[in-house]
Formats: structure tokens, sequence, C-alpha cells
């Protein structure tokens, strides 16, 4: 049945299909004649994910051995098939699900280099450079990827001010974002420099920083996500202090000096006027 299958070449318009067949006596593998795919409801899917195949007809005799005889029926799971960005994932490799699994995920990888790609299904730059990034991330293990679906997580990727795709953003340890820029399959070499600059040895002091504040504020704010972010509020230098007490304190009352000088100019005053 699978080659029979395989060489029919059929592709399935809709979700839930009959497969219907004529028998042919004279057919020395499963006595099928003809092929005939019946839809039983119209949908917008081209693929089967995982749903049933309904295969009815009366078969030949000498396939009785094989499947049940007048009106039989069979039921073949299609298995869900692959998108283009599941195909050739490797170990290094991760798909992003939430905004807390981003923030989490990048703070525990603490000194590697994380190669974030936003990218989206119907990206004609996406599909063609994901081969690429696959071959880059096998040659580079200690590199982790990240893969953030913006279909899946528009309104995360607005907060973090992604609006051109593909993009990519490099984050490292304690000195967090790297870099961040847009390239496609025919501007792949920005893609390689990048990596070969910031995936070299080096030590950095602290831990790992992971997403800018400002972006972690703007993730927080955002309705549509269930992230919670407390700023930090660093305190007071101590050269800020006196500053704010003086700027705080009361003006001081004029110096005994001046008050002398203010009352002779007003007595002359007085003298000049004949009074």
């Amino acid at each position: 049945m699978a080659e029979l299958l395989t060489r029919s070449n059929l592709l399935l318009p809709s979700s839930h299909a009959y497969l219907s067949f004529s028998p042919h006596r004279s057919s020395s593998r499963l006595g099928f004649s003809s092929l005939r795919l019946v839809p039983l409801r119209s949908s917008s899917s081209s693929d089967l994910d995982g749903q049933k195949l309904v295969i009815h007809g009366d078969l030949s005799t000498s396939t009785k051995g094989f499947l049940q005889t007048s009106g039989a029926q069979m039921s073949l799971v299609i298995g869900k098939a692959q998108r283009w960005w599941q195909k050739g994932l490797q170990p290094n490799m991760k798909e992003v699900e939430s905004a807390q699994d981003l923030v989490d995920t990048l703070l525990a990888a603490g000194e590697k280099v994380v190669v974030v790609d936003f990218f989206s299904p119907g990206c004609r730059g996406c599909k063609p450079l994901h081969p690429k990034v696959c071959q880059f991330a096998q040659l580079n293990p200690d590199v982790l990827f990240l893969q953030v679906n913006y279909e899946e997580h528009k309104s995360m990727c607005y907060s973090l001010n992604v609006h051109v795709l593909p993009f990519f953003r490099f984050y490292r340890g304690a000195q967090g974002r790297l870099c961040s820029f847009s390239c496609t399959n025919a501007t792949i070499k920005k893609f390689r420099d990048a990596l070969a600059k910031h995936s070299t040895d080096r030590c950095s002091l602290g831990p790992a920083r992971g997403l800018e504040e400002s972006e972690l504020l703007a993730l927080a704010t955002n309705r549509d996500l269930s992230f919670s972010y407390t700023p930090k509020t660093a305190p007071a230098s101590p050269e800020e202090a006196p500053v704010k007490s003086l700027a705080s304190a009361p003006r001081a009352a004029p110096l005994p000096s001046i008050q002398r000088s203010t009352q002779e100019s007003e007595d002359k005053a007085l003298v000049a006027a004949g009074r």
C-alpha cells in the first residue's frame, strides 16, 4: 500500500479525504486498476498533519489475505510533515516558546554566544537562509542558536523592535547584546563575519546580562505577554548627596556687613532729602 501511494504521487487538497479504488483481478499487487480521491470537506490546509486517510472499495480475490473483501475499509495515518524551519536542526538549536523562555535561556547561557534568529514561515528570505544557519550551528557547537517565530510571537517581536526579517541578534555573558542586523542569503557574509568576531574565546566579569533593561521593561508593559519584571533601582552615589542637601537647604540670612552697608545708604538718602 505504501509503495502504491508513493508511485501514484497524489496531492491531497484537504485534510480529510476518501481514496476510492476499483478492483482489477489481473493485477499482481493489490488489484487496484484506478485510484480516485474524494474530499469530504473543503479545507484551507494543504497537508494532512496527522489526519486519517480512509480507503473504501471492493478488493479482488488476490488481496483477500491482506485486507477484508466486500466493502473493506482501511485507515492509513499520515505522519505530520516537518516544516522548513524544523528541518536540519542541530542539538544547539532551540525554538523559543515565550518571552519568559527567551529571557531565561539568555541568562542560563552564561558565557556562550547566543544567536537569536527572528524568522517567519512566509518570509521569502528566511527559507533559503535556514540551511546555512543550520550549517553554521553544526560548525559551531559551542554557540546557542535560538529561533523566534514571528507569526507566533508578533507581540513580543514588536516589544523588541524587530520589524524586518530575517533578523539576528547576538548576545554574550555580561556584555549583553553584541550586535543586531538583518541579512539574506545574498549577504550571508555579514552573518559569517559577526559569528567569527564574537565566537572567539574570552571571559567577561559578572553574570550573564541577557536582554537590555529597556527591552525587559517593554516586555513587562506588554499586556499580551505573561511576563513580569521589576526594574533595578540603583542607589544614589555619594557625590550626589551633598548636591541634593544644598539644593534642598533653606537660604541663609544675609551677613551683618551687608545689612550695615544697606542701612548707611538709607541714612545718606534721608540727609540729602533734608529730613
